[in-house]
């Protein structure tokens, strides 16, 4: 459809005092109407529509009538009746009374548009830059950022599954595409074992029959697969996504040694972070956080934090659930950075920082990065007789360590750790840590002379400024605010459903997750306006009976 002027039907919108007969106590959407007006223009939207075609529901509606939905986590069947059947919903629309509305799918369609014109953060920026306009945002404040886990809208299967599935999903669309080539390609068994997905439910009970199942399906997936890249068949098949996942999955479960086709065993599967668990969606990754275990995703969400403001959220990440919090801390400031939006001070938990995040918001965005560092996880940094590596007097331009007994190093040269971080080696010599009656206090090896890993000097003083002022009352006074965060987690969770994926995909999960941030601060702003104060931290009718 075409993005034409919306033509006036000439019928009167509803007034402001229909609607306040209706709601006497006034109505969040009469507030949005009255107090933000129409946040969003048509013109915003022009490049996701094409010049010609039948006319379109006017963007700029869609838009609010989206921003509306997640606002009450709606689906788009509810938001649709809606608007049909809502009074409050009608005016802050601009629609007549007797407006009929629109068909449900109408919203789908405007999602997909979003997503592959690349428009996902077109709401939220435009709610940004009206609370800009207004005063309520400003760089150089205070932020904090918090993350949760996101559940995919896939099942959660076994492997066994998974292989089954892929097989039933490949030849039933090799069945739309090249039917008389897989007729050819297909064996007479196979109508019987692959016509419906093979489910957990309809599994052979024994072991023996479960095992058998599963080098039967490795064997027909792998002969299809060979028939499929033949120099013979069909080039275009090749080129077909599904036939790409199918032989992704076909590699990471099966292995193959001459003609035999065998199962992989758990310790030689690949690692969670490129493992696909689903032939639907390959984006959602198996993590695991302390107990917590899911395949989905991650958001990652960034708000103000300042008393004389509404709290906003200013940035959104969601990422693959694998993909560890200090890893994405760049990219958020990066953003923010972006958006005119970079704080002078960042509260986020221990997972975000590290040493080369401590360097890098300071060096690269002026930015305090407030979070409390790991601590040594060497033993003699937990023995207080022992000698940690703070007690090593280091010499950095002549690459020297003295000892506290005071020997002097004999050899420093650059090394990588085993997450490929750049780390410096120091070795002491032999015969110094032999007859050095401190030797307990220092290492427990009896053979080999105590050794230090140490990070580049910048980074290396940036760790142990950050664990000395971790030691301070001031500090944990200031990181306080950073436990707000988690509040705004709880409300997306609990209310807007943030912690489940609606929709297939990182990008349209995304989207799902901009549109929640955004509807939370519409609800923010307008009861800042209203002069609504925040809930308190609930507390149950037993706890408050607790003697003080």
């Amino acid at each position: 459809m075409s993005l034409q002027s919306e033509k006036e039907s000439g019928i009167p919108t509803l007034t402001a005092e229909v609607v306040r007969a209706a709601f006497p106590n006034g109505n969040i959407y009469m507030r949005l109407r009255d107090e933000m007006g129409l946040l969003f223009k048509d013109e915003q939207f022009e490049q996701l529509y094409p010049q010609r075609g039948q006319p379109a529901e006017a963007p700029w509606r869609l838009s609010l009538i989206t921003l509306m939905q997640f606002m009450e986590d709606l689906t788009d069947r509810q938001a649709a009746d809606a608007v049909r059947a809502r009074i409050d919903w009608k005016y802050a629309l601009g629609l007549a009374l007797d407006n009929k509305g629109f068909h449900y799918s109408v919203l789908s369609e405007f999602r997909t548009r979003l997503v592959a014109g690349k428009a996902e953060a077109k709401l939220f920026d435009t709610i940004l830059d009206w609370s800009r306009e207004k005063g309520y945002l400003k760089e150089k404040g205070r932020q904090r950022t918090d993350s949760t886990h996101i559940v995919a809208a896939v099942a959660s299967i076994q492997r066994i599954e998974l292989v089954g599935q892929t097989l039933h999903r490949i030849l039933d669309l090799l069945a739309q595409v090249a039917p008389d080539w897989l007729r050819q390609q297909a064996r007479p068994e196979w109508y019987k074992r692959y016509r419906q997905p093979i489910s957990d439910y309809h599994l052979p009970k024994m072991e023996l029959e479960r095992r058998a199942l599963i080098e039967t399906i490795g064997k027909d997936g792998a002969y299809l697969l060979s028939q499929i890249y033949r120099d013979d068949a069909p080039a275009f098949l090749r080129t077909i996504p599904v036939v790409d996942i199918f032989r992704q999955i076909w590699l990471q479960n099966y292995y193959q040694e001459g003609d035999a086709i065998s199962w992989r065993q758990e310790d030689n599967i690949p690692p969670a972070s490129i493992r696909l668990v689903s032939s639907v969606d390959i984006e959602v990754r198996v993590c695991s956080k302390r107990e917590d275990s899911w395949i989905g995703y991650k958001v990652h969400l960034t708000e103000t934090c300042e008393a004389s403001a509404p709290e906003l959220i200013t940035h959104v990440e969601t990422t693959l659930a694998t993909e560890q919090d200090n890893l994405v801390l760049n990219r958020i400031q990066t953003a923010l950075k972006e958006k005119h939006l970079v704080p002078k001070q960042h509260a986020v938990d221990a997972g975000y920082v590290s040493a080369e995040n401590l360097v890098d918001s300071q060096k690269n965005f002026d930015v305090d990065l407030l979070g409390p560092v790991r601590p040594d996880s060497s033993w003699q940094s937990r023995d207080k007789d022992a000698f940690s590596a703070t007690q090593f007097q280091i010499d950095w331009e002549n690459e020297k360590v003295i000892c506290p007994m005071g020997m002097t190093s004999s050899c420093w040269f650059p090394s990588k750790s085993r997450f490929d971080q750049p780390t410096i080696e120091v070795h002491f010599r032999r015969k110094d840590c032999k007859v050095c009656s401190a030797r307990s206090r220092c290492t427990r090896s009896q053979s080999t002379p105590r050794n230090l890993c140490l990070r580049p000097k910048e980074l290396y003083l940036a760790l142990q400024a950050a664990r000395k002022r971790q030691t301070t009352q001031a500090f944990w006074d200031s990181y306080a605010i950073r436990s707000g965060v988690e509040g705004t987690i709880g409300l997306a969770a609990d209310k807007l459903g943030i912690r489940r994926s609606r929709y297939c995909g990182l990008a349209k999960t995304h989207l799902q997750n901009i549109l929640v941030a955004t509807a939370i601060n519409v609800k923010r702003i307008l009861n800042w306006m209203a002069e609504i104060p925040r809930s308190l931290t609930r507390v149950s009718h037993f706890a408050a009976l607790a003697p003080a």
